[in-house]
């Protein structure tokens, strides 16, 4: 359990729940290790493991209210509102018999958000303000619940709660009105739903669209599926900015510390504008109404939500509209994404196809068929695969026969546009391979390209660097150039065999050109692989690195572009350009606050800037830096340590007691053991520091160790004696005296002759 606590407090989720979950084999029914492996999946982003684990601690410990509510917490994310709002309402009335009035009221709340027309949470709520005194908020809980009694068909007990609020507010202007209108048999108005609580209901509307069948579970086709994609980081997004938790405020705010650090000229996005544009766009896309979700969406990104997601969705629609040339313009800006590469191929080549530019079309489908046929065989095949399928792509771009090219798309438009296309292309699969067993591409069973000299040549190619007859590969690779020029395979080949000759520049300048061919091409992935080879080759080539982390951002991999961040930011520091290198750690935190990104990368950028401050003495931000790793890592020493430095070195004594008394209540909430070492290293480093002498022996008088802290104080008194400092002198005589030491009288002796 230890093991789990240090991890988790390194933000290392998963080696947290591998210790938790060594404590749970352990002792399977331990309460506090199924919550704390509980919350160790929750952050791994294991949802519904999570969910499982918080049900199993709540059934071994049916009075605490920790595992419902977390159970509400987690499916609400999920979109569960019903099961939400029901774990929230149990949670509520847990509280309640702990007397913990505020976070029954919270959970009531919630109910409410969840479900307006909960006629329990509103009469909990209003019973309860009403017992605490909080008058108007009663009555409007008890309109609330007159409003739902009357719908449910009970005027007569609707009547009743009316009156009872009459009394507590005679003149309440909006009883007396319900009132009447309940008298003349009018109806009251539903209750209004709460302020937030949007992104649950389209999470669910977004999980419900997304839904297989109930009976056979169903893969849609690729683009519903990258639709399904785009919608769920809306929904998260949504979430996102509607979380008032600390965590969530804390990725907030790191936004000022990007700002004040070098990106100024960036706009700072509009949250407000993008949860209003956002959630219309989604209500618009849920009733299909591809106009008016495209028009909201399109404000969404004008208030600055910069995603790929976006430019899909938008694409998309702007394709069903009939807006041919802009759709193709918007949808290419998500075609090196993961998550949208295949759909954007496809669609792409259906608008291009209908624009009546069939070679271009043609190429589309077949990018789109090499896509879908690499995610079925495994990385060492697809690297093979889309090697073979450049000469066909680029002789079906050279095509003149309409016939031809309106028969591939078609066939393409066949395999990959059904349900379980990735079984279906698998069963295709099955027994075609060349002679040599080698993975052949599909499209070889739908286009007849002349690809097969180069192919040949390639073989050739190989067969002499086998033999170790270099100089002739080399002069076999560049004869087949002549009739395959672009064929970019072709060239690598060639990089590599400069690399055997030991001509490493003319090798990484080649490796660049082809990178940035690929680029040009939209084949991020192959872009992303010709710069990883070209980084072993050169690693301190920043522009290839800047490169990239371009691509790797272009495609969603947020943790591998920030990887790349941090070793560019290393490079610069070790060239001592440290203003570089932390301009490139505020860029790095800009990308971290991504909704895919792994939450840990802030703490370990927001560290290597807060060294880098303090190597520059810029005392001011590197506060600002640690304050908010303070609020990521609320139980880390060593940073509470670095505030207290700061703050003492900048003459802040009242704002470092402060800090060392909220951390030392948090150690003392969590009984802790690690109190006392943290003080004494403080001590030690600041001998001089009456405040850090007296908090020491406040603690080590609360442990018993009543000896030792008035012997720390005696000390410390001697010293103030010493420099004539009475004021001081005074107040730890005080402290002494508070501690009742066995020679009391002459403490107050002294006292009395200053």
């Amino acid at each position: 359990m230890n093991q789990g606590h240090s991890a988790a407090w390194d933000q290392n989720w998963t080696l947290a729940a591998s210790s938790y979950l060594q404590a749970l084999a352990e002792f399977p029914n331990n309460p506090k290790a199924l919550n704390s492996f509980a919350l160790a999946q929750f952050q791994l982003q294991q949802y519904e493991a999570a969910l499982k684990t918080y049900m199993r601690a709540a059934r071994i410990s049916p009075e605490d209210p920790i595992p419902f509510e977390k159970i509400s917490q987690i499916n609400e994310r999920l979109g569960n509102v019903r099961e939400a709002a029901q774990a929230a309402l149990y949670t509520a009335e847990l509280y309640l018999k702990l007397h913990d009035l505020d976070k029954a009221l919270e959970n009531w709340m919630e109910v409410i958000q969840l479900d307006p027309e909960n006629l329990q949470a509103y009469s909990r709520l209003a019973l309860i303000h009403e017992k605490i005194g909080s008058l108007p908020q009663a009555v409007q809980e008890y309109l609330a619940a007159a409003s739902l009694l009357q719908k449910k068909g009970n005027p007569q007990k609707a009547l009743e709660l009316l009156k009872h609020a009459a009394a507590l507010e005679p003149f309440n202007d909006d009883v007396r009105a319900a009132l009447k209108s309940v008298g003349g048999g009018q109806t009251l108005p539903a209750p209004l739903r709460p302020k937030g609580g949007t992104s649950v209901l389209r999470m669910a509307a977004v999980k419900q669209m997304s839904a297989p069948p109930a009976e056979v579970e169903q893969t849609p086709d690729p683009i519903i599926e990258a639709r399904q994609k785009a919608l769920k980081v809306f929904a998260d997004v949504l979430f996102d900015i509607e979380d008032d938790s600390r965590e969530a405020v804390a990725r907030r705010e790191l936004a000022a510390i990007v700002k004040a650090a070098g990106r100024e000229t960036a706009p700072e996005p509009d949250h407000l504008q993008i949860l209003k544009h956002l959630g219309a766009s989604i209500d618009a896309q849920m009733r299909e109404n591809e106009t008016l979700a495209t028009s909201e969406l399109l404000h969404a990104v004008e208030a600055g939500f910069d995603n790929q997601a976006a430019f899909f969705d938008i694409g998309w629609m702007l394709s069903k509209t009939g807006q041919k040339e802009k759709a193709l313009e918007t949808i290419q800006k998500s075609a090196k994404h993961i998550d949208y590469s295949l759909a954007a191929q496809l669609i792409s080549g259906r608008i291009l196809r209908d624009l009546q530019r069939l070679p271009a079309a043609a190429a589309r489908y077949l990018e789109a068929l090499k896509i879908a046929d690499v995610s079925v065989v495994t990385p060492q095949e697809g690297e093979i695969l889309q090697q073979l399928y450049e000469p066909l792509i680029e002789t079906i771009g050279r095509e003149k026969d309409t016939r031809v090219l309106i028969k591939l798309c078609d066939n393409v438009e066949q395999m990959l546009m059904r349900e379980n296309w990735r079984a279906y292309l698998k069963r295709m699969r099955e027994g075609m391979s060349s002679p040599d067993g080698q993975a052949l591409p599909l499209a070889e069973i739908i286009v007849q390209a002349q690809s097969s000299q180069v192919i040949d040549a390639m073989k050739r190619v190989n067969d002499l660097i086998d033999a170790n007859f270099v100089r002739s590969a080399v002069d076999e690779a560049f004869h087949a150039l002549i009739y395959a020029p672009t064929y970019l395979p072709l060239h690598i080949l060639i990089a590599d065999l400069m690399i055997r000759e030991e001509r490493r520049e003319e090798a990484i300048v080649k490796l660049g050109v082809i990178a940035n061919a690929y680029s040009v091409r939209g084949e991020a992935g192959q872009a992303t692989a010709i710069l990883k080879r070209l980084l072993q080759l050169a690693p301190m080539d920043l522009n290839a690195r800047n490169r990239l982390i371009e691509q790797l951002l272009a495609r969603g991999l947020v943790d591998e572009a920030l990887s790349e961040y941090i070793s560019l930011a290393d490079i610069y520091y070790r060239l001592a350009e440290l203003d570089m290198a932390r301009k490139v750690f505020t860029t790095a935190l800009h990308e971290a606050q991504q909704p895919n990104a792994n939450r840990s990368w802030s703490v370990k950028i927001l560290q290597r800037m807060a060294d880098i401050d303090m190597q520059r003495l810029d005392l001011r931000q590197a506060l600002r830096v640690f304050e908010q790793l303070r609020t990521l890592l609320p139980e880390d020493a060593s940073v509470r340590e670095s505030l207290v430095d700061l703050y003492l070195r900048m003459g802040q004594v009242q704002q470092a007691q402060s800090e060392l008394e909220v951390f030392i209540t948090s150690l003392e909430r969590s009984r802790d053991p690690e109190v006392l070492p943290f003080l004494r290293k403080l001590q030690e480093t600041y001998p001089a520091q009456i405040m850090i002498s007296r908090v020491l022996a406040e603690q080590l008088h609360k442990r018993g160790l009543s000896s030792e802290a008035i012997s720390l104080l005696d000390g410390l008194g001697s010293r103030l004696h010493q420099t004539g400092d009475r004021d001081n002198l005074t107040v730890v005589v005080n402290q002494i005296l508070s501690m009742n030491p066995p020679n009391a009288a002459q403490y107050k002796t002294l006292l009395q002759r200053m």
